[in-house]
């Protein structure tokens, strides 16, 4: 499959998703077995950590479909962005998906400020150039909305790995954003 192919198989995932038709292939047996020889993940994707957005399930994939990296606020962190760099230099993934979420509560942890302590501090940093970006006064959602679009180019920008395969066309990147009130995947 090419990363245009890969998008459409995605998306027509979350249509199955969202209508409560998951289809539960590759999930048995034969193909835990299959997978003890390695892993080809087709898509990487850099998703919250929130309990209420599972892109296994969002996107209909099977054992072996997607390599998910967690984090609060889907921030490119060094060690997230390692964990994606890794997919893309030894598992063949062709397109990374930075999935924020509706309501994230990194996010309105972020624009409320204030001090949460060293490490939460730190993540919040990553996104605070979403607030930079964002209009005074915006909306959570619409901030969760231009975190993703600029992780993306963070991620280009940040890593040599994944910029290259950026430009020489063998990955493609695409901001999203997941609705908590329906499980719709909405690609920005």
């Amino acid at each position: 499959m090419n990363a245009e192919q890969i998008i459409t198989r995605l998306k027509e995932g979350n249509e199955r998703y969202v209508s409560d038709q998951l289809g539960h292939d590759l999930q048995d047996h034969n193909r835990r077995n299959e997978l003890t020889k390695g892993q080809q993940p087709h898509t990487i994707v850099l998703s919250c950590a929130d309990s209420r957005v599972v892109p296994e399930l969002a996107f209909d994939a099977g054992l072996g479909e997607l390599f998910v990296v967690r984090v609060a606020g889907n921030v490119a962190n060094t060690s997230s962005m390692a964990s994606i760099e890794y997919a893309v230099a030894h598992c063949g993934s062709q397109v990374i998906v930075v999935l924020g979420h509706q309501s994230c509560g990194a996010v309105t942890a972020a624009m409320a400020g204030g001090d949460n302590g060293y490490n939460l501090n730190h993540l919040l940093s990553h996104i605070q150039p979403a607030l930079s970006a964002s209009a005074e006064g915006a909306e959570v959602n619409d901030v969760v909305k231009t975190n993703a679009k600029l992780v993306v180019d963070e991620l280009c920008s940040r890593s040599k790995i994944i910029g290259d395969a950026v430009a020489n066309g063998s990955v493609k990147i695409v901001p999203a954003y997941y609705k908590l009130d329906g499980g719709k995947v909405e690609f920005l």
